[in-house]
């Protein structure tokens, strides 16, 4: 790309689109009018309104850098350092994972449970295994102002980020950081458990794709031989930390639905909800106590 200040905001759009096409990204118009965006300072407003403003030789430097991660396997978002989940915006960080939009199913899966938990009792609790960004919590403390949560992780850095992004959603109030190893460091009881565990078979970790396997951190991903571990975890814990009427919500991987149900069946847990994603995958489960 050129730095002999000649360039325009449309110049560098089209420039790093005509990269990311020739390094096969796979979003390469979202990809590049991100990163554009970013390093220039421009929303895409400006970028429609004056796409003949000139671009300054740094500027133009700096998007060459960021191309480079890009191009190298880094995604957009974790180059920006956040991601916008479920309508709240997220800070990513080395120790997180990056909330994508399948998870989103969970959260709408368990939007109807919550308001009737809150209906009846006034308020509602949820503990958020594996919090990481504190995704989930916090898009669903975001819909219900009479709902609090914990969030569950046992790495520190990932706390430190969830803690961060509840500040800056404006619920810091109503949720709490936990370090713990799943349930060991758990007291009490809620009215909902809700968790995107690891569950990616070891085997299968190194076929992901490479922004994945590169960036996001490996515990969040590897779910054991089977990529069922967690599920055995969670299954054999919960009840004794549900309240009465209580329920335990799931993402799970393609085609899991059957082993998870089985491994919950086994717990005396019946399956009462199912939730596809937006590629028609069942992608979030929802059980209760039998």
């Amino acid at each position: 790309m050129a730095e002999d200040g000649s360039l325009t905001l449309a110049d560098v759009h089209r420039e790093a689109r005509t990269r990311l096409i020739a390094a096969g990204i796979d979003t390469p118009d979202l990809d590049a009018r991100l990163l554009v965006e970013w390093v220039t300072g421009c929303d895409r407003l400006e970028m429609v309104r004056n796409p003949n403003r000139p671009v300054e030789n740094a500027v133009v430097g700096q998007l060459e850098a960021v191309l480079n991660r890009r191009i190298n396997g880094e995604s957009v978002h974790r180059i920006i350092g956040k991601r916008a989940f479920y309508g709240v915006e997220l800070a990513l960080s080395a120790d997180t994972l990056e909330p994508r939009p399948d998870t989103e199913a969970l959260v709408e899966l368990v939007v109807p449970f919550l308001r009737q938990r809150i209906e009846k009792h006034g308020v509602a609790d949820l503990i958020d295994l594996g919090t990481g960004t504190g995704a989930i919590a916090l898009a669903l403390l975001d819909q219900f102002k009479q709902l609090r949560a914990v969030g569950v992780d046992i790495s520190q850095g990932a706390l430190e980020t969830a803690r961060h992004n509840a500040h800056m959603a404006g619920v810091s109030e109503r949720f709490a950081a936990l370090h713990s190893d799943w349930f060991s460091g758990v007291t009490g009881c809620y009215d909902l458990i809700i968790s995107n565990p690891p569950y990616i078979p070891s085997i299968d970790i190194a076929s992901l794709q490479r922004e994945v396997v590169l960036h996001d951190p490996l515990r969040a991903l590897d779910g054991g031989q089977d990529g069922l571990t967690a599920y055995r975890i969670i299954a054999g814990r919960s009840r004794q930390h549900l309240r009465q009427g209580g329920a335990v919500a799931l993402e799970i991987g393609y085609g899991q639905r059957g082993d998870v149900t089985a491994i919950f069946s086994g717990e005396n847990f019946a399956l009462t909800g199912v939730r596809k994603d937006i590629g028609g995958h069942e992608r979030a489960i929802l059980f209760s106590p039998m």
